[in-house]
């Protein structure tokens, strides 16, 4: 991920991120309150024109940034090479990770919330995300329209826009007035940019209403934030670069054990990670799992089964921990994933309680490291396939002790690819149109986390993760890779 977008991924990251996925110790910070009827009604309007006026004066804005203050060479478009985009259509194109899989579908998640904070729903909403890409791929470069972008970026940014939509209504209070009302707006604005603009174009930024103007009322909430130290392992690599600090953030919103919620996001559970450790990226992980629609299957005195449909977004990243080696300990992601959901919980009046969950998924555009293709700033493969994901917890007396463990495995398939014959010498990486090596991966992220209450809402930590990735090339050699992880980190009940 390039310097420049530090600044706003932190920003954005410690405002929306002091949140979660799947919160083992769960305490709730306020009593649920329903919506207030007549706040639905005043912002349930729909606003079409300042909608699609807030996307293409987006568009515009960015570009024009682009073009004539970082006189970026792909800014330089007109009648010519907009025909040219039409004509020639998409291609894979060969930005980095953090480019491709978190930028692109954070800009998205900026479409996304221009129609959502102008009364568009979740799903009318994500139409404008889709086509605010579209006028960004097609339009607002010289470079071919790119595939990967046209799915991560509006796929994506429904996730991300819908957790930051729902973050910021928790935020605001239409009530409040002077200094307590101004800090409330510029938190909610860092957390969704677009919402804030828009209250500020309506002028809802300073009216004082009766009521607090929450869309959603106060869903149950629980959030927790682990500080420590991070150790991290590649194939005997633990050199200078395996240590650092490690910042942890979870948020869990809504109940995972009430499927009756009728609205996309009703339930969802957000995990972030910033490494702070020499030679890695500051953004090393975030995970989102959002339920789109659910059903209860058994809830009795005894067990609870629920079914849902539910969106994946997941980002992993790392950098090489050797002074001595180039070799990436991991580097997987699926901005576009969809599937199938289950939520158990063995209700108990013991000391012990059980809980669990699993969840297959199709993943429409995934991507994995690539030991072979490194073109540009891409060195990992795109591609498409399955995951799964699974986890237990086990509670002692609720919140004294926790043991969690979670598994997850992902598929990736490549088929388009580059000759076999080609030139690398004198490919151009803006027209060079593959997923990269033709091949197929298979990882597993499996980690166990233990939990010791030390007081009222401080724990004492311990997390071990591992990281195995198998990947099958048809011209090139197989390669395994296995990495080790582990973390000791003080967490705080929020």
């Amino acid at each position: 991920m390039k310097k420049r977008h530090y600044l706003l991924l932190l920003l954005w990251l410690f405002t929306l991120t002091g949140l979660q996925a799947q919160s083992i110790l769960r305490f709730s910070l306020h009593t649920p309150q329903l919506p207030d009827s007549t706040d639905l009604a005043y912002y349930s309007h729909n606003h079409p024109v300042r909608a699609a006026a807030t996307i293409i004066g987006l568009n515009l804005g960015v570009w024009s940034f682009d073009r004539f203050v970082r006189k970026a060479d792909f800014a330089y478009i007109n009648s010519h090479t907009i025909r040219e985009n039409l004509k020639h259509g998409f291609v894979w194109d060969n930005d980095g990770m953090g480019t491709n899989m978190f930028m692109h579908p954070y800009h998205g998640n900026l479409y996304f919330n221009a129609a959502r904070s102008n009364g568009f729903n979740f799903w009318q909403s994500s139409l404008f995300a889709f086509g605010g890409s579209a006028m960004w791929e097609l339009f607002m470069e010289n470079e071919f329209p790119s595939t990967n972008d046209i799915l991560a970026t509006p796929i994506g940014g429904t996730a991300l826009g819908e957790v930051s939509y729902r973050m910021s209504d928790l935020i605001l209070d239409d009530r409040q007035t002077g200094s307590r009302r101004f800090g409330l707006e510029a938190a909610a604005f860092l957390v969704s940019p677009m919402r804030g603009l828009t209250r500020l174009i309506s002028g809802d930024a300073r009216r004082k209403r009766p009521t607090s103007g929450k869309q959603f009322g106060i869903p149950d909430i629980s959030m927790e934030l682990s500080v420590g130290v991070r150790a991290l392992e590649l194939k005997d690599e633990l050199l200078d670069r395996g240590f650092g600090l490690v910042t942890e953030f979870n948020m869990e919103y809504g109940d995972r054990y009430d499927a009756d919620g009728t609205q996309p996001y009703d339930y969802f559970h957000v995990k972030g990670n910033l490494n702070f450790q020499k030679a890695q990226p500051i953004l090393g992980q975030v995970n989102i799992v959002g339920r789109l629609a659910g059903t209860e299957l058994v809830d009795n005195k005894r067990n609870y089964l629920s079914m849902g449909l539910y969106q994946h977004f997941d980002y992993y990243d790392s950098d090489t921990i050797s002074d001595v080696s180039a070799k990436i300990p991991y580097k997987f992601c699926t901005p576009a994933s969809l599937g199938v959901g289950f939520y158990y919980k063995r209700k108990s009046a013991g000391k012990w309680s059980f809980s669990g969950f699993t969840h297959l998924n199709a993943v429409l555009l995934g991507g994995a490291l690539s030991d072979y293709y490194k073109v540009s700033d891409r060195n990992y493969n795109l591609g498409s396939g399955y995951s799964t994901k699974n986890g237990l917890c086990l509670l002692y007396k609720k919140d004294v002790f926790a043991l969690s463990t979670s598994y997850e495995a992902y598929h990736f398939f490549t088929w388009k690819d580059y000759p076999d014959n080609i030139d690398w010498d004198t490919v151009d990486p803006r027209t060079l149109n593959a997923q990269g090596d033709k091949s197929s991966a298979i990882l597993h992220a499996a980690s166990l986390r233990l939990d010791f209450k030390l007081r009222q809402g401080l724990y004492l930590t311990s997390y071990f993760k591992t990281y195995t990735r198998r990947t099958h090339y048809k011209h090139y050699d197989d390669v395994h890779s296995t990495t080790g992880e582990g973390r000791l980190m003080l967490t705080w009940e929020l």
